[in-house]
């Protein structure tokens, strides 16, 4: 099934046409900057351009960073408070005039790498982190979704985990990969100890320097780098549309 995804972050707002049948691209990324400040009808207005680019007339997925509860916004640890407490789902739908599926953006990705990425024919809990500004979560068992896990607002030493170990973290405090490793290590620890998965998948920008971290890291459960990438978000909020067209009830 060919399905609009549309990936919201804070820098940019980027969509592409989908195969849910294998996950792939079936055009280019076209991105626009996200407004400043993000609020809720700037953000929109940039959503709906981007529906109106694809000429696109039936459902669309988006990601969102935050908390999505039944469409509804709970946090804003990296977005815009304008948009706590503000069903999101209905005002995209609204701007874009398209029958709107929301999900969280760590959600999508994962359920984009379990049924096309890193994540593939394994059974059980797969967790899926995502390194970036934050630390993004997404628990998976037996192939269904348990939204809104986050994961990254974990305590480690008396602050949230994305306080520690973010790759924004990391940059901003210039640490070596040999030192950020450490702080990971910690933090899947804590995790592994809560939940015994049986797969970490881990995603976000940094992933794509993995191999400069992830062999410092011993945990009891297998660890992979995501493979999606850049593609995860686009692909993960295709498959939470496809569910409109399915008639089954969203992933969030």
């Amino acid at each position: 099934m060919e399905i609009l995804g549309i990936d919201i972050g804070g820098t940019g707002i980027k969509g592409a046409l989908v195969d849910t049948e294998n996950g792939k691209l079936l055009t280019e990324r076209f991105r626009l900057l996200t407004p400043q400040p993000s609020k809720p009808k700037a953000v929109c207005k940039v959503i709906a351009e981007v529906v109106k680019h694809f000429d696109w007339q039936g459902p669309v997925g988006c990601t969102f960073p935050a908390i999505v509860h039944h469409g509804v916004i709970l946090s804003a640890a990296n977005v815009n408070k304008a948009w706590i407490n503000k069903n999101a789902q209905n005002l995209i739908q609204e701007a874009c005039g398209r029958p709107t599926a929301l999900i969280n953006d760590a959600d999508a990705a994962g359920m984009a790498e379990l049924r096309f990425g890193a994540g593939r024919g394994h059974e059980g809990l797969v967790i899926m982190i995502t390194l970036g500004t934050g630390i993004g979560s997404a628990l998976l068992y037996h192939g269904e979704l348990v939204p809104n896990a986050e994961l990254g607002h974990l305590e480690i030493r008396g602050k949230d985990a994305e306080r520690r170990a973010s790759d924004r973290v990391r940059q901003a405090k210039k640490l070596s990969w040999k030192q950020f490793a450490a702080r990971l290590q910690e933090y899947l620890t804590r995790v592994e100890f809560l939940f015994s998965p049986d797969l970490f998948i881990i995603g976000g920008g940094v992933s794509k320097e993995h191999e400069q971290f992830l062999p410092r890291v011993h945990t009891r459960t297998p660890i992979v780098p995501a493979e999606l990438l850049n593609d995860a978000g686009l692909v993960g909020a295709a498959l939470a549309a496809e569910r409109i067209s399915d008639g089954r009830p969203s992933a969030e």
